[in-house]
């Protein structure tokens, strides 16, 4: 197969899965199923695209196997995960309010938004060719550097997850704002765990020794990741949310640890209002 071929029938791919998450949050009201199609379909075309042969014969490196590992266990984690919050009866605030704003024009404007999606999708699962294809003949410093990121990436987003899970099950945590555990040195570690996933991915790409310039093309992915989670379609509507839901308890959360890069709380926690999370 060529690169041309593969990269189109993934375009299509990607762009037909998100048009699948349209008409299921359209049928069931529930727009978390967007995010569970999405997390799939970039685990399904990343492993597709790094085992493919791509016209190198039949033998598949072990850095193909090792980026398609890696993107297949972060797919079924965090999809896995987003279906469970999801079937509990949850619904994500970001598209709650998308709805709210776009009124009678939601339906054809959500799945214009959703190829969007498709569009990130795609870059992303570039990276990950980038990084699987890179032509060195066994693995390396990179590769081990990549696993060693994605290990502390994948570990560290299912803590927060659990974290935040477990407090919210806790009837005596209604309506008050987290401040537990990785919750203590982010407000959302969460997003920041989830952004080192493609920095591995970048790290597995990139050949410092100028042998493969294509690798540097993986960088897109945590750069593209950091702007869309932190300034975009993550901090921004979540916090806004979190704003009106919460107030002056969220908003002390918000001057006293930060929002994205883990780092010791500004102010001692016993200064403020007792906390706990969402």
């Amino acid at each position: 197969m060529t690169l041309a071929t593969l990269l189109i029938l993934l375009a299509v791919a990607i762009s037909v899965t998100m048009a699948f998450a349209w008409s299921v949050a359209i049928r069931t009201g529930s727009s978390g199923w967007i995010d569970v199609v999405w997390s799939f379909g970039v685990g399904a075309g990343g492993v597709i695209g790094s085992l493919a042969p791509l016209g190198t014969g039949g033998d598949i490196s072990p850095r193909r196997f090792l980026v398609a590992a890696i993107i297949g266990i972060w797919s079924l984690r965090l999809g896995l995960h987003i279906a469970a919050r999801t079937h509990g009866g949850g619904d994500d605030p970001r598209y709650r309010q998308l709805r709210e704003e776009w009124g009678e024009s939601y339906r054809g404007r959500l799945f214009w938004f959703l190829q969007i999606q498709a569009a990130v999708a795609f870059i992303l699962i570039l990276c990950l060719l980038t990084a699987a294809h890179r032509p060195a003949p066994a693995l390396d410093l990179g590769d081990l550097a990549g696993l060693i990121i994605f290990v502390l990436a994948v570990v560290g987003e299912a803590a927060a997850d659990r974290q935040l899970s477990r407090f919210g099950a806790r009837p005596e945590n209604r309506g008050e704002v987290c401040d537990v555990g990785l919750w203590h040195f982010s407000r959302h570690p969460n997003y920041f765990f989830e952004w080192l996933v493609w920095v591995a991915i970048a790290a597995i790409a990139v050949d410092f020794g100028g042998a493969y310039p294509w690798g540097w093309l993986a960088l897109a992915g945590p750069l593209l990741m950091y702007w869309l989670l932190v300034h975009i379609s993550g901090i921004p509507p979540l916090e806004a949310h979190m704003l009106r839901s919460r107030g002056e308890r969220f908003r002390i959360y918000q001057q006293r640890v930060n929002a994205f890069w883990p780092g010791p709380p500004r102010h001692p926690s016993h200064d403020a209002p007792a906390e706990k999370m969402r």
